[in-house]
C-alpha cells in the first residue's frame, strides 16, 4: 500500500529521538479518502496528557484522480496549500511536507 509505506517513511525521517517522544512525536492517520499527519506534544501543565496537532492533510478525489494538499492555520482550519494545491502521487505530498519551503507545515 503506497499510502501507509510513504507515511512511514516520512515518520523515520521526522520521528525525534525515541528518548524524546513522550515530550514530542509525529504520527500520521489515514481517514477514508485522507491521509492526515499531525504532531503530538505533551502538556506543559499537565504531565502525562498530551495534545495532537495536525499538521498536513491530503485528500483523494476520485474524479480527478488527484489529492488535495491542506494545511492547519492557527486559525485551526484546514485550508488550501497554495503553493501546491493538489499533487497526483502521495509520495509527491510526503515530499511537500517534509521539505515545507514556506513553513506551513513545521512552522
Amino acid at each position: 500500500m503506497e499510502v501507509v509505506e510513504e507515511c512511514e517513511n516520512l515518520l523515520k525521517k521526522r520521528r525525534p529521538p525515541v528518548e524524546m517522544r513522550n515530550q514530542i512525536d509525529v504520527d500520521y492517520l489515514i481517514d477514508n479518502q485522507s491521509v492526515i499527519i499531525f504532531e503530538i506534544r505533551s502538556l506543559y501543565d499537565k504531565p502525562g496528557e498530551t495534545i495532537e496537532h495536525p499538521v498536513a492533510k491530503a485528500t483523494f478525489v476520485n474524479s480527478g484522480n488527484r489529492w488535495n494538499v491542506f494545511w492547519m492555520r492557527s486559525d485551526m482550519k484546514w485550508h488550501t496549500y497554495k503553493p501546491k494545491a493538489s499533487v497526483k502521487r502521495v509520495s509527491e505530498f510526503i515530499k511537500l511536507v517534509d521539505e515545507d519551503p514556506l513553513g506551513c507545515f513545521w512552522g
